[in-house]
């Protein structure tokens, strides 16, 4: 027997560990070895290249990712949902030329950038609809999407790019505020509201719980159809929230820009922790994830590699992140 002496002591080893409830802590222990691969991406490219540590690269690779960071937020509200979403792409090249056409109409500012986010919400109600209400996979149903938009955005140019004249609106994807350029306050923003609603929300918690395990969602009382729903809407505005800032910095709305986008953002996502299983995730994780894939992207322009080696590499990097979001369901299962 312990006697009452030894008792605290063991009290305190059976208790849980700070690890395993701050939140924090819990947060670094997942993204740990995304931390760390971004860390060491950083340092190798700082020996190899001249200019990946240049003020002007930086600052540019910050713009580009800002990009992915939208739409990789939305990607992954839909993982942890666990669903999927391929019309992003798409859904980025008619908001930019909807964004630019609105822009040169001589609309307000605050109307070019919301009749986009409208008309992403509606792309995004009308997946999560047919989701929710059929038995359709969400890859089929998102990538049926993924074309019809990609249509309308070449029906809506003619398949020629749409130049913007409108300089207050080209500002919001060149310009700066206080030396911080303004694509990454935007992200910011959206970080910060989409934390709030995925973490302090009875909303967010329902969505883990529709991801994790949907049956038992629905048993607890989780109106699992209308969370699959608004998820998607979440997904489509940021993707359209990312075409507006894409066809500022390009000073167009392009029809045939955004092809590929959805593989980058997942990819971050799941290089974050997010998992494709569902129930698992975290927008702090994504911005890790995003943040490797902006500077792996930066480091191999730098580096001169030949796009076709591009899209190997990150096809490797997406399988391998899969491979390792496996293994740890397969850890936790035999746990």
């Amino acid at each position: 027997m312990l006697s009452k002496k030894n008792q605290p002591e063991t009290d305190q080893l059976k208790a849980p560990g700070l690890w395993n409830t701050n939140p924090f802590l819990i947060w670094l222990k997942r993204n740990m070895a995304a931390m760390i691969a971004l860390v060491f991406l950083c340092v190798l490219l700082s020996f190899t290249t001249d200019t990946f540590l240049v003020k002007n690269n930086l600052f540019s690779v910050l713009r580009q990712v800002c990009v992915n960071c939208f739409i990789a937020f939305g990607i992954t509200c839909v993982l942890i949902c666990g669903g999927i979403d391929l019309s992003v792409g798409s859904v980025v090249a008619a908001a930019g030329v909807i964004a630019v056409r609105c822009g040169n109409g001589g609309l307000p500012l605050i109307a070019v950038f919301l009749i986009p986010l409208l008309f992403g919400a509606v792309i995004g109600f009308m997946n999560g609809f047919v989701i929710s209400h059929t038995t359709l996979p969400p890859f089929i149903v998102t990538l049926s999407m993924q074309i019809i938009v990609r249509g309308v955005s070449y029906i809506l140019t003619g398949g020629q790019p749409a130049q913007s004249n409108n300089e207050t609106f080209n500002n919001m994807g060149v310009g700066s505020f206080l030396g911080v350029p303004i694509p990454v306050i935007f992200v910011g923003v959206a970080f910060v509201i989409l934390y709030f609603i995925m973490n302090r929300t009875s909303f967010g918690r329902h969505v883990y719980a529709t991801g994790g395990n949907k049956e038992a969602a629905k048993y607890a009382g989780v109106d699992t159809r209308w969370i699959q729903v608004r998820v998607y809407v979440m997904s489509a505005v940021m993707a359209a929230l990312a075409g507006v800032v894409l066809a500022a910095r390009l000073y167009s709305g392009q029809p045939s820009v955004g092809e590929g986008f959805e593989r980058d953002a997942i990819a971050a996502s799941v290089l974050g922790g997010t998992s494709f299983n569902g129930g698992i995730g975290t927008l702090g994780g994504t911005v890790v994830g995003v943040l490797i894939i902006g500077v792996l992207n930066n480091g191999m322009n730098l580096l001169k590699i030949s796009s076709y080696w591009q899209f190997v590499v990150k096809g490797f990097v997406i399988l391998g992140a899969v491979y390792v979001d496996y293994l740890k369901k397969k850890g936790s299962m035999r746990k």
